[in-house]
């Protein structure tokens, strides 16, 4: 295949270099492992996660409590809602507990 101009020409010459050079890390299939190499899992995912909780028919969010929502449902997929929800009862014991104590003090003059 000839090229139409020098400047085609340039660009395929890198084009070619670039795959001489890094074809290596390019061979997917020895990776093993399964790992997808494609974004379709990830979208399928977000579709998942995201779109049939926030997208539901006459919903709709303040952006602030659609994040924690996306948060939430997150950790239940990935595992660590458990984890998370013990840290905010944690957090949640800890302001009450200091709300309550700053409360019952007064300053005397």
């Amino acid at each position: 295949m000839k090229a139409q101009n020098q400047e085609v020409q340039d660009k395929i010459d890198t084009f070619y270099k670039y795959l001489s050079n890094h074809g290596k890390k390019m061979n997917y299939g020895s990776a093993g492992g399964g790992d997808h190499i494609g974004s379709g899992a990830i979208e399928s995912a977000n579709k998942f996660i995201s779109h049939t909780r926030l997208k539901r028919s006459g919903a709709w969010w303040y952006i602030k409590y659609a994040n924690n929502m996306l948060k939430i449902r997150c950790a239940k997929y990935n595992g660590t809602y458990d984890k998370i929800v013990e840290k905010y009862k944690k957090e949640d014991q800890e302001r009450i507990k200091n709300k309550k104590f700053k409360q019952n003090l007064r300053l005397v003059k």
